[in-house]
């Protein structure tokens, strides 16, 4: 995934900063993914206390995102290779609409 190096960050300047100060949820791309894609909303709000407190970093919330992520898009991908040209044609097959 590509988080890592080109999702904008909340996180602050330095590490001491960061943990003094906490990151901003708002602006951080990684935890905007975590909104849409996490289920557990009660493990949400903890990593959100744990970024905005400091306790968290940038790259540990951006692991956590690119772990919820990549299952979703493996299996994305998967089920994607297995549409066809028939599948495709079925799809857009004209039929008549049962009323």
């Amino acid at each position: 995934m590509r988080i890592n190096k080109y999702a904008f960050s909340g996180g602050q300047a330095t590490v001491e900063e960061h943990r003094e100060k906490g990151g901003n949820t708002d602006v951080d791309i990684s935890f905007k993914y975590l909104t849409f894609f996490l289920e557990d909303d009660d493990h949400l709000a903890s990593i959100k206390k744990s970024y905005e407190s400091g306790e968290m970093l940038t790259g540990e919330l951006k692991k956590i995102a690119i772990d919820t992520i990549t299952p979703i898009i493996q299996e994305y991908q998967a089920r994607r290779a297995q549409v066809t040209d028939d599948v495709m044609q079925e799809f857009f097959k004209i039929r008549q609409i049962k009323v």
